[in-house]
């Protein structure tokens, strides 16, 4: 059994209009998942268009209202709802226009993506580069796709 007290829970918010906080990593669940809560504020970006080729990827909103780009199809989660990503499915997030987006992620089966995030976090604070992220994505399993239907969706 492994528990996260909020107050040890890692941090993530060089950027504070995107705050990830770090739950578990496979070392935490011998393997069995990744976790982490995300906090996106309205007008940010999100996630680009991305698919896993190894695990699946469970968003349940805790508060506010998500966008979900899933395969071709655009969805919006609001409280309380959650939506599944089966792995090579291309998928893109971010909070919905003039919302926030409170939502816990479920990665499984597990795959080491603390670093990653903390990789993004490097990003926000200028001690890396978009292009140091865009070379991890066979190592953290997230591989960057293009998507006319998540571009175009806000005209």
């Amino acid at each position: 059994m492994t528990v996260v007290r909020a107050v040890q829970a890692e941090v993530l918010d060089s950027d504070p209009a995107s705050v990830i906080t770090l739950l578990f990593d496979p070392e935490h669940t011998g393997g069995a998942l990744t976790s982490n809560r995300t906090l996106l504020k309205d007008g940010t970006d999100g996630a680009p268009p991305h698919l896993h080729t190894h695990s699946g990827e469970l968003f349940f909103v805790l508060d506010g209202a998500l966008e979900m780009l899933v395969g071709d199809e655009l969805h919006i989660l609001g409280t309380g709802d959650a939506l599944f990503v089966p792995p090579n499915t291309p998928h893109a997030f971010a909070p919905a226009e003039g919302r926030d987006a409170d939502f816990l992620v479920v990665i499984t089966p597990g795959k080491p993506r603390f670093d990653y995030y903390r990789l993004l976090d490097k990003v926000h604070r200028g001690e890396a580069t978009w292009q140091d992220v865009g070379e991890t994505q066979d190592r953290y399993d997230n591989h960057y796709v293009d998507s006319p239907v998540w571009a175009g969706r806000r005209g």
